[in-house]
């Protein structure tokens, strides 16, 4: 009788701008994952954040129209019981380890790691204070500059501050050229490159539909953008760099670039720097894996300047695993296949839980409470 297959739940989807993104690497993951050790069941978050199970989440892999087959569902749905939008885990039996796949909102900050941690089963990627604090990217700047973590200046602007922050202000203290970015968001959506008060006013209100909390951050002059991805829990290795170079006339990695049209993007792996530089930026990837509490997986985003000073740009602790997403890719050109980083990331996911189970969550029953005499009641 051969070993038992591990039973893995693949969760994909999300009500973040980043839900086809997430759809395309849960396929990709899917398909990567040895059918021979694994069972595999996938479940879809719904853009509404409703959780389909096991069975309709499959109909939408293999090519069935995600809104019709939503249209046929949510009808027939409970909404009085207050576990409906996530009763359909229950489909399956025996889950032994669940495998988020949802970049972004829900996904990366924390909140399904919550619902893993009460369901007291591991998970892949970092835990639910680790993940919330490295999707905040100011947050995580606040935390990587108080470690000396070289990162760019900025400052945040919120709906209340607003008035507070001209373009004229923020750029006399970082400079005529400023990224606006929503603080919680990824894939480069609602990020701007503003260059005017026009511009900076259009690209604020329009960060502001994604997140109350903005970024102005200052512009790195002609920057190189180096990718490296980590993989482990406290004992983190770094792969080896890349580095992205995007069509001419673009203005930085976008959206587009990232998921829609790669054909002009140039991915540099490994990318050949400067030793010292190398250097540098594989012990700043480590250094904030371990400040931030990481577990697990992270790609870590860098942009370069023409002096070849690094500046830490942000960490993507659920990154992306389609065809052309770096953080496989990094592991592949250095030495890690596709289907084996599956497995390492898995093995991972099972020892962080078994090392968090040996914690002590011991209680002491008070008995008779007993107040001070100057609160006792009359």
């Amino acid at each position: 009788m051969g070993k038992k297959k591990l039973h893995i739940a693949l969760f994909f989807g999300g009500n973040s701008s980043e839900h086809d993104v997430s759809k395309r690497s849960a396929r990709n993951v899917y398909d990567g994952l040895d059918k021979n050790k694994y069972e595999v069941s996938v479940f879809m978050f719904a853009k509404n954040g409703y959780l389909l199970g096991n069975k309709d989440s499959m109909r939408i892999f293999n090519g069935e129209d995600e809104d019709q087959v939503l249209a046929e569902i949510m009808p027939k749905v409970d909404f009085s019981n207050p576990l409906a939008n996530i009763q359909n885990i229950s489909e399956v039996k025996d889950i032994d380890v669940f495998y988020p796949v949802i970049h972004g909102n829900m996904g990366e900050d924390g909140t399904v790691q919550g619902l893993f941690r009460l369901l007291n089963k591991p998970w892949i990627g970092s835990g639910v204070a680790s993940s919330g604090v490295s999707f905040d990217k100011d947050l995580t700047k606040q935390l990587l500059t108080l470690h000396g973590v070289r990162n760019t200046k900025y400052v945040v602007v919120t709906p209340e501050n607003r008035a507070d922050f001209s373009y004229e202000k923020c750029s006399q203290k970082l400079g005529q050229v400023l990224f606006i970015k929503p603080a919680r968001q990824g894939s480069s959506v609602g990020i701007y490159k503003v260059k005017n008060a026009a511009e900076f006013e259009r690209a604020l209100n329009d960060a502001f539909n994604y997140d109350y909390k903005v970024m102005v951050e200052e512009a790195i002059q002609n920057p190189r953008e180096v990718e490296c991805s980590v993989l482990g829990n406290r004992q983190p290795k770094a792969s080896k760099l890349g580095a992205i170079e995007i069509p001419t006339g673009d203005e930085f990695y976008d959206y587009n670039n990232k998921f829609v049209d790669a054909s002009g993007v140039v991915f540099d792996l490994p990318v050949d720097l400067p030793k010292d530089l190398a250097a540098e930026i594989t012990q700043m990837s480590l250094d904030a894996f371990r400040i931030l509490d990481n577990r697990g997986l992270a790609r870590m985003d860098f942009l370069v300047d023409e002096n070849n000073v690094p500046y830490f740009g942000e960490v993507n602790t659920l990154p992306g695993f389609t065809n052309i997403s770096l953080y496989p890719q990094l592991w592949k050109v250095s030495g890690i296949n596709y289907s084996d980083l599956l497995d390492q990331l898995i093995q991972l996911a099972i020892d962080e839980f078994n090392d968090n189970a040996k914690l002590h969550y011991d209680f002491v029953e008070l008995g008779q409470e007993k107040l001070p005499d100057s609160l006792q009641k009359d």
